[in-house]
């Protein structure tokens, strides 16, 4: 099986298990990546906002901004993204992501911790995604200043066979309902 098809089953998986005790699923990782964030004494946070097959961080996001920890979310430019601070309100953009109105505040503090939404894993714990490369280009560029990266799925859709490449972004830690890697 190749990247493609793998990618194509797991989107599939995903769509099955979006209605499936999807907010029991979400609150187990919320609560899971929390424990994380105050273990690790994260500040800088970089985020996503939530698309329906991804897990649903906003309960998360309200926490962590009462506690008045940074948060940064990607702002799409071209075929990659830079981070802005996390703010409202939030308008639609391009694929359905919700992003801060354009901001040209500038993030030059190194990231804590990155939380990012994944499709499917590879026994090397490599990211699959939704296959535009944008968290890809962006870690290329950004690796030196994120410290650790966690990847989050409602399911785990893992393939023993290696189907990433080398450039795919790899996890230190993933955070599913089913089990916890890294």
């Amino acid at each position: 099986m190749n990247k493609k098809q793998f990618r194509q089953n797991a989107l599939m998986r995903l769509k099955k298990a979006q209605y499936r005790q999807s907010y029991i699923k979400d609150k187990y990782i919320i609560k899971q990546l929390y424990q994380l964030i105050k273990a690790s004494k994260a500040k800088n946070i970089m985020l996503y906002t939530p698309l329906d097959l991804e897990v649903n961080i906003d309960p998360l996001i309200q926490k962590l901004r009462r506690q008045k920890r940074e948060l940064f979310v990607p702002f799409m430019e071209g075929e990659s993204f830079r981070l802005v601070k996390y703010r409202l309100p939030l308008m639609k953009k391009k694929f359905g992501i919700r992003e801060p109105k354009y901001s040209k505040q500038y993030r030059k503090k190194t990231i804590d911790l990155s939380i990012v939404p994944m499709v499917g894993t590879d026994a090397t714990l490599r990211r699959i995604g939704f296959g535009k490369g944008m968290y890809d280009r962006f870690f290329e560029r950004e690796q030196k200043n994120i410290k650790r990266v966690v990847f989050i799925s409602r399911v785990l859709i893992f393939s023993k066979q290696i189907v990433t490449d080398h450039y795919d972004v790899r996890a230190d830690i993933i955070i599913t309902p089913e089990k916890i890697l890294s």
